[in-house]
């Protein structure tokens, strides 16, 4: 999988890796990949109801310890 782009939202709580991940999304171009990394535990469900909101694809979810690894196709 190649990342085109990756943001870092440790310590952030939502809403705001949704917006940053919202603000990067909206600078690529359709079919990038963006990887987002969070500690917020709620940003797996916040993710989840985002890409459906959007129309942006939830490629992969993962829980690392006490982080979370979104990865989102921009549509």
């Amino acid at each position: 999988m190649s990342i085109d782009k990756e943001i870092d939202t440790r310590g952030l709580n939502c809403p705001l890796p949704i917006l940053k991940a919202k603000k990067a999304l909206s600078d690529m171009d359709s079919g990038q990949l963006l990887k987002v990394v969070a500690t917020d535990p709620g940003s797996m469900r916040d993710f989840q109801a985002f890409a459906k909101q959007t129309g942006n694809e939830l490629v992969k979810q993962q829980a690392a310890g006490a982080e979370f690894i979104h990865v989102l196709r921009r549509r």
